[in-house]
């Protein structure tokens, strides 16, 4: 069979649609068709009518429906047909019936009784696809609608809207706009200059690291060890150090399998070292920055980032690291007991709230509002809490309905910034006095990355979140009986 099919869009303003059949088939007809035009005329016929059906019907009452065996009499004022029943003798009459009056028909799962095929549609603003395998397999167009949906970025529709304004104002021939139209989208097919604008973000976030990494070390070395003191030093490592790295190695594995919880985990750990509170928050934020530098601008890279919501999640988010660090150096000096028990509190809370997390149905979309106020939250309390920037931050989008992918993406970038406002700030008020935690976290979270990136995906997400969700609340209620 060779594909002689044209493909067309169809006006559904003034199309009338007939379907028969009222159970599962019959409501994916009658959802595919809603989705592209709410109000689009349709009449629905069947012996029985499914609840979720009715249910459909009952949200849309524009739609016509009988509950009764299909008649002639049906087709009247019907420009096209889709039959839904399992019953194909039936199929094929109300086909040739159709045929007959010059009507169209599509029949479900019969490519031989198709006039037309419902393709699988990929739907963003003004931007539309269809996909056709002419009729051989519908399972491979739904997969291929859904590798679309996800890697056409959401704001597209902004595009469409820009080019069409500009092809509006340009007032030259045909010939003089398509010229125009093809040099302002020839960026879209001009790899070179994409791959340049990647690697110079990469180039960029690579230098910044790199400038902090050697003035945090150059200063740890000028102040605290002398070049005659060096050979002492190695063999006097702090003990500490050695437990850092099992740290690190543990919260890079959590991390790793999970895609959060890094910083919580370091924190509850470091607590039960009784490690000094500034110390742990900003030992966490030093040995985070470059991680998350590279897998923030490697989503950047691959189109995983929103920079409206990246606008709005890294500067409030900065800030209010830089207030979190702050309370956290006057109150871990001042108020060390009292501050101990509200950062084991607050891990706890962040355990059940990851919990929370795990059971968590999928749900529809909806509006986030006061982003500017979540980052800012989700940046205090990280920098205070030495982590939770992913449960609060990513949690809270997820649970809005927002994509996985480009939360992701867009949270991990905005997580650079936030760990370095948090970092500076850490630095410039404590020197480099806890170098041995810092270098202990990055050795042990190197050592544990392969490791990590091996067992990603390989637990099951709900059981590997409820995992960390218990090791969390356990350390926290540990540390709460140690202080009380």
């Amino acid at each position: 069979m060779t594909n002689t099919l044209f493909p067309i869009f169809l006006k559904t303003e003034t199309a009338r649609f007939l379907i028969v059949g009222g159970g599962n088939v019959g409501l994916e007809k009658t959802e595919t068709l809603l989705r592209q035009n709410p109000n689009v005329s349709i009449k629905l016929i069947a012996i029985e009518i499914s609840l979720k059906v009715k249910e459909v019907l009952a949200q849309n009452p524009h739609i016509v429906f009988h509950e009764r065996p299909f008649e002639e009499n049906d087709l009247k004022e019907t420009d096209f047909v889709i039959t839904a029943t399992n019953d194909k003798v039936l199929n094929t009459q109300i086909k040739q019936k159709a045929n007959q009056l010059k009507i169209l028909v599509n029949s479900a799962d019969q490519p031989d009784l198709c006039d037309f095929y419902l393709g699988s549609i990929v739907k963003k603003g003004h931007l539309k696809i269809a996909i056709s395998t002419n009729g051989k397999s519908p399972v491979l167009a739904r997969r291929l609608r859904e590798h679309l949906e996800d890697t056409i970025p959401e704001n597209i529709n902004e595009s469409i809207e820009n080019l069409n304004a500009f092809r509006e104002k340009h007032k030259g021939d045909f010939q003089s706009k398509l010229a125009s139209l093809n040099q302002v989208t020839s960026v879209l097919v001009d790899q070179t200059n994409s791959t340049k604008k990647e690697q110079n973000y990469k180039k960029l976030v690579f230098q910044i690291a790199g400038i902090f990494l050697a003035v945090f070390f150059g200063y740890g070395l000028s102040t605290i060890i002398s070049v005659t003191d060096l050979n002492h030093l190695a063999s006097n490592i702090p003990q500490a150090f050695f437990a850092m790295i099992a740290v690190g190695f543990f919260a890079q594995i959590v991390d790793g399998a999970v895609g959060l919880g890094y910083g919580v985990t370091c924190a509850t750990s470091m607590m039960l070292f009784g490690i000094k509170l500034p110390a742990i928050s900003g030992s966490i934020h030093t040995a985070e920055m470059f991680s998350s530098g590279i897998s923030g601008f490697s989503h950047y890279k691959f189109g995983n980032v929103n920079k409206k919501l990246l606008f709005w999640l890294a500067i409030p988010g900065a800030i209010g690291a830089v207030s979190g660090a702050l309370l956290l150096i006057y109150l871990g000096d001042k108020y060390e007991t009292i501050t101990y028990g509200v950062l084991a509190t607050y891990t706890m809370l962040i355990g059940i709230r990851l919990i929370v997390i795990a059971f968590r149905e999928k749900i529809d979309k909806k509006q986030v509002k006061h982003t500017g106020v979540l980052g800012f939250s989700g940046g205090f309390f990280d920098a205070f809490g030495g982590g939770g920037w992913g449960p609060i931050v990513t949690s809270t989008l997820l649970a809005k309905g927002r994509k996985s992918k480009y939360v992701i993406g867009t949270v991990s970038l905005a997580e650079f910034f936030v760990t370095l406002a948090a970092s500076i700030t850490f630095f410039a008020s404590l020197g480099v006095s806890h170098w041995y935690i810092v270098v202990g976290l990055i050795l042990g979270g190197s050592l544990a990355a392969p490791l990590a990136a091996k067992l990603a995906g390989k637990l099951p997400q709900k059981t590997a979140i409820l995992l960390v969700a218990f090791l969390v609340i356990v350390f926290s209620v540990r540390m709460l009986l140690k202080i009380v």
